[in-house]
């Protein structure tokens, strides 16, 4: 290795921190290691309705396809947590909605590629026109994968990317370049025998340590899924309405989060308080404009409805929760609708007379 490029991947990692990134480091780009537990999870079909991630597979696996040309990766990091308190007391206050930490800001895409354009752009700057590709969750990338080759940190029980003095709660991005730069050495695993990831996830997503079926954790049903929600799933939902983040809250190592400076992680309109009941009455114009810029706003309206409606199915039958059910009733949204019947049903014991599930 050249005495060059070892000073500009050191001036890449300078770069990097001022530019905002927690931490910036480098790998080769071969996943082959990864191949056999990516393979067992498709054939599993623990991927559910995600059939990018098979249709993708082998670029997942070799990102010199995805990208002809690229020898490395350079792997960033960026904290969003606001706040070094991990506590779960938000996950019982059922008449309010939890909302996933990474979501309650702005959308965190757009932040982190201009941030890695300004690193590249540093980059030609020094070492004169390259080639590279920036990603920010936005490809069949491996990106956890790659970050562990760098020596960022490990793949967990729960599939997270754990970094031992900062925890898991960070955004990972990449850039791929034809640059030949020597590359950092992966560490350790440091779970143990704790299994409290694997203990407290509340619809038992978790198949063994570091393998997810996606079709039963609730970040993919109300992220990713776009059709009912399992009748078995939804009581163990309790108020999560947009992804779930159990096992991170749980986690040890969490005890080392860094909180970010970035203020556009900081939560908007309330969505790190809000009620169920006023979010569910929300307009479709209201949605659109409330989640401008936010990551809530991909799954669309019908499905931000149909997850409220589990949530408040499994609130306390209150007054309120029941008017602002009975006022989705006759949406015109199948989906809709049967998730609010659904919800409903949930509180006839609450006075409510008994309903007809099979008019729609």
């Amino acid at each position: 290795m050249t005495p060059s490029f070892q000073q500009l991947a050191a001036d890449i990692k300078l770069w990097g921190q001022e530019l905002g990134f927690a931490q910036v480091a480098i790998t080769d780009v071969d996943l082959d290691q990864y191949r056999p537990h990516l393979e067992s999870w498709l054939a599993n079909h623990y991927h559910g309705e995600m059939d990018y991630m098979e249709r993708h597979a082998q670029l997942r696996l070799h990102p010199e396809a995805l990208v002809p040309g690229t020898l490395r990766a350079i792997c960033v990091r960026m904290d969003y947590a606001l706040t070094t308190t991990n506590s779960l007391a938000e996950l019982n206050m059922p008449e309010r909605a939890y909302i996933s930490r990474y979501a309650r800001g702005r959308d965190y895409h757009k932040l982190i590629r201009k941030r890695l354009q300004r690193l590249a752009d540093r980059i030609s700057e020094t070492a004169g026109p390259f080639g590279y590709r920036a990603f920010v969750d936005s490809a069949p990338v491996l990106e956890r994968a790659l970050a562990e080759k760098a020596g960022m940190g490990w793949i967990g029980k729960n599939t997270m990317l754990i970094n031992r003095k900062a925890g898991s709660w960070f955004f990972l991005a990449e850039l791929f370049t034809d640059l030949p730069l020597p590359v950092d050495e992966p560490t350790t695993a440091h779970c143990g025998s704790c299994t409290a990831c694997l203990d407290i996830c509340p619809t038992k997503a978790f198949v063994a340590p570091n393998v997810l079926d996606a079709t039963r954790c609730i970040s993919y049903l109300t992220i990713e899924l776009r059709s009912a929600i399992p009748e078995e799933l939804r009581p163990l939902m309790g108020n999560r309405v947009f992804g779930c983040d159990d096992c991170q809250l749980i986690c040890p190592w969490n005890k080392f989060t860094r909180v970010s400076k970035e203020a556009d992680f900081a939560p908007r309109h309330g969505l790190d308080d809000a009620e169920l009941t006023r979010l569910f009455e929300w307009t479709e114009e209201e949605f659109l404009r409330f989640t401008e810029g936010s990551p809530i706003r991909r799954i669309g309206y019908e499905c931000w409805l149909r997850n409220l409606a589990v949530a408040l199915g499994n609130a306390p039958s209150t007054p309120a929760i029941v008017v602002a059910l009975k006022a989705r009733a006759e949406h015109p949204s199948a989906l809709v609708r049967e998730h609010v019947w659904w919800a409903l049903s949930r509180h006839v014991g609450a006075g409510l007379p008994a309903i007809d599930f099979t008019q729609s």
